[in-house]
């Protein structure tokens, strides 16, 4: 355990707590609002801006910041403006998103394919400074905007039409849902990988909506379960050599499984349809 006294094993565990904290809150919104696909998307936008910025010789968290606020700007007014649904914007930015990703990654030599390929998974023992001062500022974003405006995102949430109608300005405030997304997204990059951070944000969201219908409760609960991931991730990553990102995951969907198997709205939901079940029977 003298471990816990080394200064990376310190770094990793204040990472894991600011980026357990900052994904799990961000993803209550994710998945109230039905944006679950989003995540995915700027997820793959960050993984493709740190390949290109890898490719020019730049800091690929730079690249995966730029690329997931271009594409966190382009979802909402594509969505308003379009023709089409978000369903149908997502999957235009994840296309070429991606596209571009291994398109980059095929013209790179063998060396540098391999070594790109660390933003797949992320490695939180390895987190800079720079990547450090990242995560801080996606963390006091997240959570200080969501505690300032928490009546206004929770107007829009129940309604975006009756919150435009009594004054809101919804639009704005759901573009600042999906750059706050974004911000998440490219902060946690280098910890939990460009491909897994859109799990870690829905996963445990996903899990504390099996325990509670309550806003505040949800964010929360939702933030312990991904603290919790990222501590025994992190910890699973380092005794047994396994990559972080994954492990970090796979813990977050072991605790989803654990919430939804304990769940008491699949116990009220069973209750309910018996009592339909003898309704019906009674009116036989």
């Amino acid at each position: 355990m003298g471990v816990f006294a080394c200064e990376f094993m310190q770094r990793a565990l204040l990472v894991g707590f600011l980026g357990g904290v900052t994904c799990s809150v961000i993803g209550v919104l994710v998945i109230d609002m039905n944006l679950s696909f989003v995540g995915v998307s700027i997820s793959h936008a960050a993984f493709a801006g740190g390949v290109i910025a890898y490719f020019m010789c730049i800091n690929p968290l730079i690249g995966a910041l730029v690329f997931s606020l271009i594409a966190a700007a382009a979802i909402g007014p594509m969505t308003d403006r379009g023709e089409f649904g978000l369903d149908t914007s997502l999957g235009i930015i994840f296309t070429v998103m991606i596209g571009l990703a291994f398109l980059f990654m095929g013209i790179m030599s063998e060396t540098d394919r391999i070594k790109v390929l660390y933003l797949i998974w992320g490695s939180i023992l390895t987190v800079t400074d720079f990547d450090l001062k990242t995560i801080i500022v996606a963390f006091v974003l997240v959570v200080g905007l969501i505690t300032v405006f928490y009546k206004e995102i929770q107007a829009v949430i129940f309604n975006r039409e009756i919150a435009l109608s009594v004054g809101l300005p919804a639009s704005w405030i759901f573009y600042g849902i999906l750059f706050l997304i974004g911000i998440t997204v490219a902060g946690n990059l280098q910890p939990i990988g460009g491909l897994l951070v859109s799990s870690l944000i829905i996963v445990p969201a996903a899990a504390a909506y099996q325990l509670t219908y309550n806003l505040k409760h949800l964010f929360l609960i939702s933030a312990a379960f991904g603290v919790i991931s990222c501590w025994l991730g992190l910890l699973l990553s380092y005794y047994f050599a396994l990559p972080s990102g994954a492990s970090i995951i796979t813990l977050s969907c072991l605790i989803f499984l654990i919430a939804n198997a304990f769940s008491p709205k699949r116990k009220v939901k069973r209750v309910k349809s018996l009592r339909e079940g003898d309704n019906s029977f009674g009116n036989v």
